[in-house]
């Protein structure tokens, strides 16, 4: 697959019976008629699980008190058209600044425990604004795997897919060859510019609902 994967000491898993993911379709209000599209799809059972009722439009991506450099994440949903969406649920997981997503072994769900405790949901506002207030990620250790955030997007009732993880312009792993396998346009570019603000940083990574998603059903607000 294009995207991004796990380190090589994190395994990975799919389910490939329909009726396991049925029931994790099913398990949340969002998911309950959301059928997974975009495959093959990585772990796309696990942005369900633990899934909040109402997530806001700005989520703590990683907690108050986390090691690292700050980093606002924040972009709008558009559709096709340009049009902003609001509603549509943002997930997001990602390592720490050392590269490891930690708390991986703290739960009993394999899903979580290779997503790890840096996991957040956010959902679009009015104006199609989602924010993510986290850290920048680390590469995994020992290798030279560009820093990344990996993005999932739900859109109620419509669509359940991954879209291309976020990657860092000042990132020196970030090498034209890495560009060209992991830039593949799903749901937009996913190589955002980091800039410097008071405290931290600050990047912007917009997200075009079903763009080079294969079987995206263009779902209706």
């Amino acid at each position: 697959m294009p995207r991004l994967a796990y380190p090589p000491f994190i395994p990975v898993f799919r389910f490939k019976l329909a009726m396991a993911l049925w029931l994790f379709l099913a398990s949340t209000p969002a998911g309950a008629a959301t059928p997974i599209v975009g495959l093959p799809c990585e772990d796309c059972e696990v942005p369900l699980i633990g899934l909040p009722a109402h997530p806001p439009a700005t989520a703590l991506l990683a907690p108050d008190g986390e090691p690292g450099q700050p980093l606002r994440l924040t972009g709008r949903v558009l559709d096709a058209a340009g049009h902003p969406r609001g509603g549509v649920i943002v997930y997001a997981h990602q390592t720490n600044q050392g590269g490891v997503y930690p708390g991986e072994r703290s739960s009993r769900d394999a899903g979580i425990r290779r997503h790890g405790r840096l996991r957040a949901w956010a959902t679009s506002d009015a104006g199609g604004w989602y924010t993510f207030l986290t850290v920048r990620p680390g590469s995994y250790p020992g290798t030279t795997m560009p820093q990344h955030i990996h993005l999932y997007v739900i859109e109620p009732g419509c669509a359940l897919y991954y879209i291309d993880d976020v990657l860092f312009r000042d990132d020196p792993h970030l090498t034209p060859a890495t560009v060209r396998k992991a830039d593949q346009g799903r749901g937009g570019s996913g190589i955002v510019t980091p800039r410097r603000v008071a405290g931290g940083w600050q990047a912007r990574r917009d997200i075009v609902l079903g763009r080079n998603i294969p079987g995206y059903p263009t779902c209706r607000p």
